[in-house]
């Protein structure tokens, strides 16, 4: 196979260009629109809560949950260590603290126990991240929040679609978050999804995300907000994606079907979990080497680079990076996952056939090391 294998690539059909271009057409091509409204309304659908608001990208939905949560410099927030760091960044915006625990082996998503173990009278909030698209565990961390009343912010930007207990995330929390980004499940280009149940986030987030502007005087303002609005535009796309998402989600179980076909028997290697309690949506198909592996993640990756695959590391815990190494602690679980794990081409767009060739590559590789 003479041609090269991306990560991921979005998934474009005539539906989705058929409303971008209507929306551009229309003339509504800012932060005014149906596309957004249509689209609000059939994302809280689709995750089973009262109420969505869009935002400019997942990043920017975690920084106006937060705020609009009232979480405060002082405030501290846990979060699990292995994620991507907008996780982090979007905590640090606030003025508030991420505290950073370790992941369990079996899901890689955060463990309930080191949030026990992490709380004090400063904890305001948990962020779950469901890594990956595998759910964390909802019921485990619902019952800490309870017990010391603490919000709950689902970072489901990995996850859209996936199930715990067979309720998705994002209905499971105080509210989720989702990202659109190019790669993700579902894409806007750029863009995010905050989702709730409870109204009064709900009004203060929608108040706060169009710099904070009175609903009865135009352009008067009483306190600082944001300007984390998404396009009439690309909520156009992203509603044509969003009619289409039970078929993507499907695609992404069968691809990573296809790799457990080829790979799943294999030593040496672990793929993607997926819990008896859970829909895993696959959003990026992993490959996790032993720990007594001939052959090094970097290396693998090289190789298979050279063959015109591509790949991406697991993300590094966030408490390795020099604005957030302020202790000693080490997350061994996290620590350990994280350079022994890789990203393989995901996208929906693979077929049967190029699974295959990826996986021949890789037991190659495998077995001359």
């Amino acid at each position: 196979m003479n041609k090269f294998i991306p990560a991921s690539e979005p998934s474009i059909t005539k539906r989705e260009i058929d409303y971008v271009t209507d929306a551009v057409k229309s003339g509504w091509v800012s932060s005014l629109g149906h596309y957004i409204n249509e689209f609000e309304k059939k994302f809280a659908k689709f995750v089973g809560t009262k109420y969505a608001l869009t935002t400019s990208n997942g990043t920017t939905s975690l920084h106006l949950a937060l705020v609009s949560l009232g979480i405060k410099r002082g405030d501290e927030i846990i979060i699990p260590d292995l994620t991507f760091i907008a996780t982090a960044n979007a905590v640090a915006y606030t003025g508030a603290k991420p505290v950073m625990v370790d992941i369990e082996p079996d899901t890689w998503c955060i463990d309930p126990e080191c949030i026990r173990k992490s709380l004090t009278e400063k904890t305001k909030a948990i962020i779950p991240v469901h890594l990956y698209g595998h759910p964390a565990d909802m019921d485990a961390i619902n019952e800490i929040a309870k017990e010391y009343n603490l919000y709950i912010i689902e970072d489901a930007a990995e996850a859209h679609g996936a199930e715990y207990k067979v309720k998705k995330v994002g209905s499971l929390g105080t509210c989720g978050v989702f990202s659109f980004y190019g790669n993700k499940i579902i894409t806007t280009g750029e863009g995010g999804m905050i989702t709730t149940n409870d109204e009064k986030l709900y009004e203060r987030a929608k108040f706060l995300r169009d710099h904070a502007m009175s609903k009865e005087k135009r352009y008067w303002h009483t306190e600082i907000g944001f300007n984390y609005r998404i396009t009439n535009i690309q909520a156009a796309l992203g509603l044509a994606q969003l009619e289409r998402i039970d078929s993507i989600i499907n695609k992404r179980r069968q691809i990573f079907e296809w790799y457990n076909e080829f790979l799943g028997s294999m030593d040496g290697i672990r793929l993607n979990p997926e819990m008896n309690w859970a829909k895993n949506v696959y959003w990026m198909v992993c490959l996790l080497l032993d720990k007594d592996s001939q052959i090094l993640r970097d290396e693998l990756m090289l190789k298979l680079k050279e063959v015109m695959i591509d790949t991406r590391p697991f993300f590094y815990p966030m408490s390795q990076m020099p604005m957030y190494n302020n202790s000693d602690k080490v997350n061994t679980i996290a620590y350990d996952v994280s350079k022994r794990g890789i990203n393989l081409p995901s996208g929906v767009n693979l077929d049967r056939g190029e699974i295959c060739y990826i996986c021949e590559k890789i037991k190659t590789i495998l077995k001359h090391t």
